[in-house]
């Protein structure tokens, strides 16, 4: 794989037009799609394999065209204090706003809440429920406009008017404000790494030109794939983090080889198949870890997850091609301030002595040849000099001399914080997670305080009688026993599809939708069930919004532990394969299985407990969305091995150079550990941006990547990593015979491009290579 990306970055440094000019083919190309492809229109999203989802398509079988698919407004109209919304003015102001509601074109019907009993108890509070023809998305400002206008009326005469429902909300933003500003911090972070703009500025280059083909492809697929705005959102969250990090590994060791003596040309192959092999793997391991999502066995998951992962797919290619390009464009300007000085000078003397006669294509290519000579000859001395120490060389200097506290502290400092995984609870926000400033959230706080906490929240009962002698009678039985369950607070009158056989009962909780009581309850009733429907001869299941947010919490908790050892076995065959070593896999699996269980304690500690909720705009703690947990551990999973790689793979070039175990984390610190520290920076920065986005489950996604790349690239493989090798010394290194044989030799450090690029290699004085024992 090292010499076909060799190959392949010094085909992309010679072509270099061409390759600039057919990404920007497929720039315009995905922006023209994005342009003419229809809007994604609103979906229906299943969930295969739970018994709400298989009741709803009971509805939809027994009551044919009863759903409507159109938005839905629910109006709350709540009365001033010590008045009723039934007292004759008040009352009036109601019934206007259902008038001019009903007679809105866009509206298929408006129900009066005096006739339907949508009137709570004390007479404080009633809803309409206004229903659109077409769906949010479809409609146009100018077709919501008379029910606005309608509505700001009956706040102008003094009651207080919330909506909810997704018809007049307002749409949510995936990013906030510190989006930009996690890009600029990134920056930052470049310009100090490499001190050069042009440096920092091409990881952010290229890495905007791969998200920006990602974002544009989805847009352009999502109606044929039924793609959501939050797969963008994940694809370009991602797609940001990985583009920067992947390239800034490219042109770090690009700087590195050229330190080394070698010319932007040989520089460039050597960097794209050295630093390019390992983005291949690491990349491969997110794109496996997203892809693999598909298990669950939700739809909406395994989209986002194929989404997501090709954006990351697109993140590679990018790196190994348009990075190089870019290289061939400005070689030296990415270099340190001193060899860019002397690759300057160089130039211009070549330049002044040309002949005159010479063309300026023979005087161009003297001038890169004086540069590259120059910087050769002004990095020969550093080459044969003593290793300079750095931050990293003394950071692990350190931990080797200490590595049993540091190892321990590591492990304690993450047990800890994990610990709130323990009362991890899944769960689906609604309203109720939503800023106060939302008329949504008001609205839901209103018509708690008036019906119950359970009445944003009905369970919806679905009774087949197809089966019973006397199909109303054995519906009147099941709804009395339900009323008499213990969490019931009351349970409609049926209503019956046409062919009188099967019938629909909404039960409303006396608890919330997202309390645990109310999970206990949809238990209860479906344990009971087999009491409840004795002697009927009819059978019910449960669904509705609350029952479906319950089965999908409880499906995916089921398979977060078999997707998590798939992706724990994964990655002790990757990384066995890749460092040929069964050690080092097993201190990288548990190193990630410590990052991973850390972050969740974490985002447990803060959305659900609500621990510096505040600071983080979170306006009301709960159960933490479902689909994270696992979106986390794939993610988490990937990155981790970005590090491990790019980090390991150095120490292991330098302990089998003949350095002695403690010696080579050394080395490979002084090599990767700036780098390493300035990506995961980075990718927190970019991650952290998303935590300011009004979608739920985007900031959940955000503040976990972001806490977990702290703790994996901070804490794990920093400390955790750095203090294992140093502890098992050469056993580290050990791979039996039989594995040995069986596995196959991947160069992840570029070991067979040993002179490929024309040079002697910088520490050709090294005692010759030998293998880790036991290979």
């Amino acid at each position: 794989m090292a010499s076909l990306l060799y190959r392949l970055g010094l085909g992309a440094f010679h072509r270099r037009l061409l390759v600039i000019a057919l990404w920007g083919l497929v720039l315009v190309g995905a922006a023209v799609g994005s342009a003419v492809a229809p809007q994604a229109e609103d979906s229906t999203t299943t969930m295969p394999g739970i018994e709400s989802q298989q009741a709803y398509d009971l509805m939809a079988e027994r009551f044919p065209g009863a759903a409507s698919d159109g938005a839905t407004a629910r109006v709350v109209f709540v009365a001033p204090d010590g008045q009723l919304v039934t007292s004759a003015g008040n009352r009036a102001v109601v019934e206007d706003v259902v008038s001019e509601a009903a007679d809105a074109g866009a509206v298929a019907s408006a129900v009066d809440p005096f006739a339907a009993g949508a009137v709570s108890e004390d007479g404080g509070t009633a809803y309409a429920t206004v229903t659109f023809k077409e769906t949010a998305n479809d409609l146009t400002d100018a077709e919501k406009a008379p029910v606005q206008d309608a509505i700001d009326e009956a706040r102008a005469s003094g009651m207080t008017v919330e909506v909810g429902g997704d018809a007049l909300a307002d749409q949510v933003e995936a990013g906030g404000p510190a989006e930009g500003i996690g890009v600029l911090v990134a920056a930052l972070v470049l310009v100090i790494t490499f001190g050069s703009l042009v440096a920092a500025g091409l990881p952010l280059l290229t890495a905007v030109v791969g998200v920006g083909v990602s974002v544009l492809a989805i847009g352009a697929l999502a109606s044929t794939f039924g793609l959501s705005s939050s797969t963008s959102s994940l694809a370009s969250m991602l797609g940001l983090a990985v583009g920067i990090d992947y390239a800034l590994f490219v042109v770090s060791r690009y700087r590195e080889e050229r330190g080394k003596g070698r010319t932007a040309r040989e520089a460039t192959g050597m960097a794209v198949g050295t630093a390019g092999s390992a983005v291949v793997f690491a990349g491969l391991t997110v794109i496996i870890a997203l892809a693999g999502l598909f298990v669950v066995g939700i739809p909406t998951l395994t989209t986002m997850g194929f989404a997501a992962a090709g954006a990351v797919a697109v993140s590679i290619v990018v790196a190994l091609t348009l990075v190089p390009a870019l290289l061939g464009f400005w070689p030296n300007a990415v270099l340190p301030r001193r060899l860019r000085k002397v690759a300057r000078n160089a130039r211009k003397a070549a330049l002044r002595g040309s002949a005159s006669g010479a063309g300026r294509h023979a005087r161009r290519r003297a001038a890169v040849r004086a540069a590259d000579g120059a910087v050769a000859a002004a990095s020969a001395e550093d080459v044969h000099a003593a290793p300079r120490n750095n931050g990293g060389s003394r950071w692990a200097r350190f931990v080797t001399r200490r590595p049993l506290p540091v190892l321990i502290a590591s492990v304690i400092g993450l047990g800890v914080i994990a610990l709130p995984v323990l009362d991890l609870q899944l769960g689906m926000p609604g309203a109720e997670s939503k800023s106060v400033s939302s008329t949504e959230r008001r609205a839901y706080d209103a018509l708690a305080e008036g019906f119950g906490p359970g009445f944003n929240g009905p369970l919806t009962i679905v009774v087949d009688a197809q089966g019973s002698a006397d199909p109303r009678s054995a519906v009147t039985d099941i709804h009395d026993r339900l009323a008499g369950t213990d969490g019931v607070e009351s349970v409609s009158a049926p209503r019956f599809n046409e062919a009188g056989d099967t019938a629909v009962l909404s039960a409303v909780p006396s608890t919330s939708p997202t309390d645990t009581a109310t999970v206990e309850l949809v238990g209860t009733i479906r344990g009971d069930r087999a009491p409840i429907e004795a002697g009927t001869g009819a059978t019910f299941e449960v669904t509705g919004t609350t029952a479906l947010n319950i089965d999908v919490a409880q499906k995916i908790q089921d398979a977060l532990v078999p997707y998590l050892i798939l992706i724990v076995g994964l990655a002790l065959l990757l990384l066995m394969v890749v460092f040929r070593s069964v050690l080092v896999p097993l201190k990288a699996t548990l190193g990630f299985l410590l990052s991973v269980l850390a972050a969740l304690g974490a985002v447990v500690a803060v959305f659900q407990w609500g621990w510096g909720a505040e600071l983080l705009g979170v306006e009301q703690a709960g159960p933490i969305m479902s689909m994270m947990p696992i979106f986390l551990v794939g993610i988490v999973f990937g990155l981790a091995m970005d590090y491990e790689v790019f980090l390991v793979s150095r120490i292991r070039e330098s302990y089998v150079h003949g350095e002695s175990p403690k010696q080579a984390v050394v080395s490979g610190f002084r090599a990767s550990g700036r780098v390493v520290v300035a990506a995961a920076l980075i990718m927190m920065s970019v991650f952290a941006g998303f935590v300011t986005a009004d979608e739920s489950m985007i900031k959940t996604i955000g503040f976990g990547l972001a806490i977990a790349v702290l703790f994996d690239a901070l804490v794990v493989r920093m400390a955790f990593v750095p203090a294992v090798l140093a502890l098992l010394g050469r056993w580290a290194w050990w791979l039996p015979q039989p594995l040995a044989r069986i596995l196959p030799m991947v160069d992840v450090e570029g070991e067979k491009l040993t002179g490929a690029a024309g040079a002697p290699r910088p520490d050709s004085t090294e005692p010759s290579e030998r293998q880790p024992a036991g290979v």
